[in-house]
């Protein structure tokens, strides 16, 4: 009886090893009846290109031997991309049925999510995939209720600083200035101040026409992670809802460290991207995304005069005495909710994507950071750069390599999705914007009527122009999600 028993227990074993080593090798693609995947993106110029070419190489290697065809289509921007699925989501009538897979952000996936269209993405990964890729990236794609991923990460990005050095360098030496002082929000305030002061000086019969210095992209990110800086969680999110941290005394400091001086003239924003701003001479320095570096201008081109400058690329500024967080940004990819074969496949596209490789040969292009643990080092970008022979733009380089060397000691941090999300970052980012750039107007007009700076600013520096500008933002941005 034993023996026999013995036997049985065997035989059960080995029909369990067998059973789970099936279920591990189980695929519902068939080669010879190959799957078609539809991606939407909103990449262009060099970004498309690039990922054009990835997608071809995939079909032509993976996608032929596993039986899965790649198209790719630009919706232009991330707006036009948004809107196409949205309308695609409702059903919209004229529009295009939902693609396999699209670009999205976390605002963006969770309305979709919440609307039941969205892939599980939890069941075609194990954990040892899960942690191939960084934590706080896969953490930012689980919002679905249940706490499984719904966007995976493809490139990520965050923020620096890049200044314009050959006007730097001649004001450095009149003023004594550092670029070591750029590294705390207040320093650059001040810096700011001595440059607007410096540039004033430079035309003595013509008082108050001093240039400002600074200027900087998504002032969303200012306010998130300003207030992270300071250990505030401003949207603090439980189970999809959210609730509001707005203290007076950290909002205080991003106030005084945003909204006076670019009503003082010190910071400014006149075009679409502070980029923008530096190609036209009327800033020397930002704070955007790693992607922007390669928008970061050749030379100033003014109307009558053109000259080449030199760049230099910092980590983005944090404030005194602050944790050092950084903004995690980009959008992912999501999954459609179709058949187990389409979904099997696109993430089977989206696991060879995000290989260390491949994501670099992207990131080296477009700026984003790769999303693999073990591909996010100096040392590994010089390896694929080398074993690929990849041409790459050197402020994209520095850019790079810039941020994996402050990698260590930086913490990145998105907030938690939630609904409404959307209508709140519209708050953060035009808010104070907004409100600076209409006061700025009335500081010019009382220097054009004679006044000094300091007499023209007055009236929107008062404790009480801070205590209105506080209650009607905390008003705003309440009635936002509440919606």
């Amino acid at each position: 009886m034993k023996k026999t028993g013995s036997r049985i227990k065997t035989l059960c074993l080995a029909a369990a090893v067998f059973s789970l080593a099936g279920c591990g090798d189980k695929s519902p693609l068939d080669p010879a009846d190959p799957v078609s995947l539809t991606i939407w993106h909103y990449y262009n110029g060099s970004q498309q290109s690039a990922f054009d070419s990835l997608v071809e190489e995939f079909n032509d290697t993976v996608g032929r031997e596993k039986g899965i065809y790649v198209q790719g289509f630009s919706q232009g921007s991330v707006p036009d991309l948004e809107a196409a699925v949205r309308d695609s989501a409702a059903g919209k009538v004229g529009a295009e049925p939902m693609p396999d897979i699209f670009s999205s952000y976390a605002d963006t996936a969770y309305e979709v999510e919440q609307a039941g269209a969205l892939a599980n993405l939890s069941e075609y990964l194990d954990q040892d995939e899960l942690e191939e890729y960084v934590e706080s990236y896969i953490e930012e794609g689980r919002i679905a209720a249940d706490g499984t991923l719904r966007i995976f990460p493809t490139a990520k990005s965050t923020e620096i600083m890049m200044i314009n050095m050959t006007d730097w360098e001649p004001f450095a030496e009149a003023t004594g200035a550092a670029l070591e002082d750029l590294k705390t929000i207040e320093g650059v305030v001040e810096v700011a101040r001595a440059y607007y002061e410096w540039t004033d000086g430079q035309t003595p019969d013509i008082p108050g026409d001093g240039k400002a210095f600074y200027g900087r992209d998504a002032l969303a990110n200012y306010f998130i992670i300003g207030m992270q800086q300071l250990g505030v969680e401003i949207f603090q999110v439980e189970n999809g809802e959210v609730e509001l941290n707005v203290p007076r005394e950290e909002l205080r400091r991003l106030w005084e460290n945003y909204y006076i001086p670019m009503v003082k003239g010190y910071f400014a924003a006149y075009g679409s991207f502070r980029s923008d701003d530096v190609k036209t001479g009327d800033l020397l320095a930002y704070t955007g995304s790693t992607t922007s570096a390669m928008y970061f201008p050749e030379q100033v081109e003014q109307e009558d005069n053109s000259y080449a400058i030199d760049y230099a690329v910092m980590p983005a500024p944090v404030f005194q005495g602050g944790k050092n967080y950084a903004v995690q940004q980009g959008a992912g990819m999501v999954v459609s909710k179709s058949d187990e074969k389409h979904e099997y496949a696109a993430v089977e596209f989206l696991k060879w994507f995000t290989e260390a490789e491949n994501n670099l040969q992207f990131g080296c292009v477009a700026g984003y950071l790769p999303v693999q643990k073990d591909a996010g080092s100096a040392e590994k970008l010089d390896q694929i750069i080398e074993e690929q022979q990849l041409e790459v733009a050197p402020k994209t380089y520095d850019c790079l390599i810039t941020i994996f060397r402050e990698m260590d000691g930086m913490m990145l941090y998105t907030n938690k999705s939630f609904k409404n999300g959307s209508a709140a970052r519209k708050v953060l980012e035009y808010n104070l914007a907004d409100k600076a750039a209409e006061d700025r107007a009335g500081v010019v007009a009382a220097l054009e009527a004679g006044k000094s700076l300091e007499e023209a600013a007055a009236p929107y520096i008062t404790e009480e122009a801070f205590e209105e500008w506080y209650d009607s933002f905390c008003d705003t941005l309440q009635s936002a999600v509440s919606k």
